[in-house]
């Protein structure tokens, strides 16, 4: 809260959009229940549970402590969403893709938007005895301190199925119990990061957003794809013709606009990212970038993608028939 009124204080009536967290369930998913990021704790499921509702919580006092400042700028969170689809339209492949969405993606947006928690998810938390510990005059604050708009992050969906092991994950308790991920056949996959492109998700977020989250205002924070290796694609002059990253944005964009153009309050668009850029877990492994960065002696080089972008903006667009793709 000091960091944030310090913030408010110093740059309130210059910024006119804010953001309360980035991807606050990567700190639960990733740094509570799998171990893949800081604090690096894995099965720690009831802790994790009380992390979602402790996030939730710092983000509407924040925005309740700038809406006191009567500043005249917005105020938002940005939130990572993996749609989760189900293999099949069997009651327990489909329940178990409610509760993933639940959990990974409404455990976040329902507070920021609705102000309260996804009522199925609380009822199984509460039946598991792992519901977070809370206040009323909390829970009020919440209710009543929701966002002026939304940022997405997008790069993959979940496949998910009903659970063939639950017992496995009941001791310590593991959300796992109620759902699996698999890898659907034949889907189109980016093997550097293990990550399914499905560029149709962009689409139904949109869609999501628009009927279930009464069409608040919301723009696509980061999309994009990262490889590693990329030098391979290189000509003789360090050049790199990186295609495959045009494909990936065009048919995103193409999906997001056919949202637009079906009412979906999409305001922007922010691709990850400009320059090849360092990551927390996997360093410079993956290459995002529209610009090649050479580590050793820090030139930089234009991507063909990067080409592409810039045509794109001068453009305000391009030709793109969507009807002819297969998803």
């Amino acid at each position: 809260m000091k960091f944030a009124k310090a913030c408010f204080e110093l740059y309130g009536n210059q910024i006119e959009y804010w953001t309360t967290f980035n991807e606050p369930m990567v700190i639960p998913e990733a740094g509570y229940l799998y171990g893949f990021h800081y604090p690096n704790y894995k099965g720690k499921g009831k802790e994790a549970m009380q992390v979602i509702y402790n996030i939730n919580l710092a983000s509407a006092k924040v925005i309740s402590l700038y809406r006191s400042m009567n500043l005249k700028g917005k105020i938002g969170i940005i939130l990572n969403l993996t749609p989760a689809y189900p293999r099949s339209n069997s009651q327990e492949d489909l329940d178990a893709s409610e509760f993933t969405e639940n959990l990974f993606n409404r455990s976040f947006l329902e507070p920021a938007i609705k102000g309260e928690f996804p009522k199925k998810l609380v009822e199984v938390l509460d039946k598991d005895g792992v519901l977070w510990e809370s206040s009323q005059a909390e829970l009020d604050l919440i209710k009543k301190s929701m966002v002026d708009y939304l940022g997405v992050n997008y790069y993959h969906p979940k496949r998910v199925k009903a659970q063939d092991h639950p017992e496995q994950f009941k001791e310590p308790w593991m959300p796992d119990q109620y759902f699996e991920e698999y890898e659907m056949p034949n889907c189109r996959m980016n093997k550097y990061r293990g990550w399914e492109i499905y560029p149709k998700a962009i689409y139904d977020i949109a869609m999501d957003i628009k009927n279930n989250y009464g069409n608040i205002p919301w723009y696509i924070s980061e999309n994009g794809m990262g490889v590693e290796g990329e030098q391979r694609f290189a000509q003789v002059d360090g050049f790199i013709e990186d295609d495959y990253r045009i494909d990936f944005y065009k048919e995103h964009l193409a999906w997001l606009q056919k949202a637009i153009k079906e009412g979906s309050n999409c305001f922007g668009y922010h691709a990850w990212t400009a320059f090849d850029c360092w990551s927390w877990n996997n360093a410079y492994k993956n290459r995002y970038g529209f610009i090649a960065v050479d580590l050793k002696t820090q030139q930089r080089k234009i991507k063909k993608s990067g080409y592409w972008y810039l045509d794109l903006t001068k453009n305000n667009g391009f030709v793109y028939d969507l009807e002819q793709k297969v998803e």
